[in-house]
């Protein structure tokens, strides 16, 4: 059955790279959330939240988030230049996206586990057409997750450089994007730091 506006299909994009660096080392992926890997716990959030399929970039001990976490469905990229920052990961999950004929792109982060699959489906649901831009707010902050329909593929990969991701595009195209209130729904905090570990269950 091939897509429609009525029925797109929106692919989810995890970024999963990270090393944490102020955590110690300790990769992301591999942080332990309700006695599963935190990949695995936001590529269930991902699939609950509507998305599908499922593309995960891993970096940091990928082999070992690859063995150790139930990724089966997906289809799981190694961003071998994840050391460079988040832009590289998110050109990395865009490109895997190449010749897959879906419509958009919603890309969560491996380090926020208080968005659940309520905020994806907000934000999911935000979809209109291929030149799509949605991001979920948190008081009318925008925040994660954010929805690039596939017209912004290109644009977004060549601008996302360093720990940038996709900011400074979204910056040069804030009057298209559609904000979506999760706050209500969603906490967007980051497991950045050691203090952070307090959120993981």
């Amino acid at each position: 059955m091939s897509p429609t506006s009525e029925n797109p299909v929106i692919a989810g994009v995890l970024l999963a790279a990270g090393g944490g660096r102020r955590l110690g080392g300790r990769p992301k992926a591999l942080l332990e959330h309700r006695g599963r890997p935190l990949v695995e716990h936001a590529v269930r959030v991902l699939r609950e939240g509507g998305c599908g399929p499922v593309h995960v970039v891993l970096g940091a001990a990928a082999g070992e988030a690859a063995a150790r976490a139930d990724l089966s469905g997906c289809v799981v990229t190694v961003n071998p230049e994840w050391e460079q920052g988040m832009g590289s990961s998110l050109r990395t999950g865009l490109g895997s996206l190449a010749g897959t004929g879906a419509d958009a792109a919603l890309v969560l982060l491996v380090d926020q586990p208080g968005i659940g699959a309520e905020a994806v489906a907000r934000v999911r649901s935000a979809y209109r057409s291929r030149a799509s831009i949605a991001a979920a707010a948190y008081d009318g902050e925008r925040g994660h997750p954010v929805l690039f329909g596939a017209g912004h593929w290109a644009g977004v990969a060549e601008s996302a450089v360093g720990d940038q991701g996709a900011r400074a595009y979204l910056r040069a195209h804030r009057d298209a994007i559609t904000l979506v209130e999760c706050s209500d729904v969603a906490q967007a905090y980051d497991i950045d730091t050691a203090e952070d570990l307090t959120h993981l269950e």
